[in-house]
């Protein structure tokens, strides 16, 4: 099994004391057990693997943080809680391929509404650059946030900007965790708690 759970050195474990916090590991990207937005901790609810095309090439490895455990993906997308979601990537990716994937994926996820989301998926892949491997891109979703919904775009440590709204946080999210998500499946199953294989 490529998923195990190792001890790692972190600023939580400094802040917290000298007892190190768990990690996990999937293809070799580490992440923390636990993340924060906002003052807010989030824990590691589950990761997965991204694989592309009939060839099943290895992308990227996604790691979901809620605020609390949860293996339903319909709880998830109508939860009000804050939410993190990051990807490592394992290989080269294009500007042009990851910001095609953000089109097709809401196309999929948001149907006869995703015309009306144009603008903001220009905006999202305007802050895409070329991807390499062991480049990081995090989402931080703010249901509630001052008062619309926002989803906080980082790319490699830098904030690139805000996209509000739940009509597109939602189909977004979806793309990962929609009835019929536009990734593979057994990346949704690794986000819910099962096995980042």
């Amino acid at each position: 099994m490529r998923l195990k759970w190792i001890l790692s050195a972190s600023v939580l474990s400094i802040v917290m004391g000298s007892t190190p916090a768990l990690a996990a590991e999937c293809h070799g990207m580490v992440y923390p057990d636990k993340e924060s937005i906002d003052s807010e901790e989030l824990v590691l609810n589950g990761m997965g693997l991204r694989e592309a095309t009939a060839m099943k090439v290895d992308v990227y490895v996604a790691a979901l943080y809620l605020n609390g455990l949860e293996n339903s993906a319909e709880t998830i997308l109508s939860s009000v809680a804050p939410k993190k979601l990051v990807l490592k990537f394992l290989r080269k990716v294009s500007k042009g391929q990851i910001s095609k994937a953000w089109v097709k994926g809401l196309k999929k996820t948001a149907g006869s509404k995703a015309r009306d989301l144009e603008d903001r998926v220009a905006q999202l892949n305007s802050w895409m650059t070329d991807l390499n491997t062991g480049s990081t891109l995090n989402f931080s979703f703010l249901p509630e946030a001052n008062p619309v919904s926002q989803l906080i775009v980082e790319l490699n440590g830098e904030i690139k900007g805000i996209i509000t709204g739940d009509d597109f946080i939602v189909p977004f999210l979806s793309i990962w965790l929609g009835e019929r998500p536009a990734v593979n499946k057994g990346l949704k199953a690794g986000l819910l708690g099962g096995t980042c294989a």
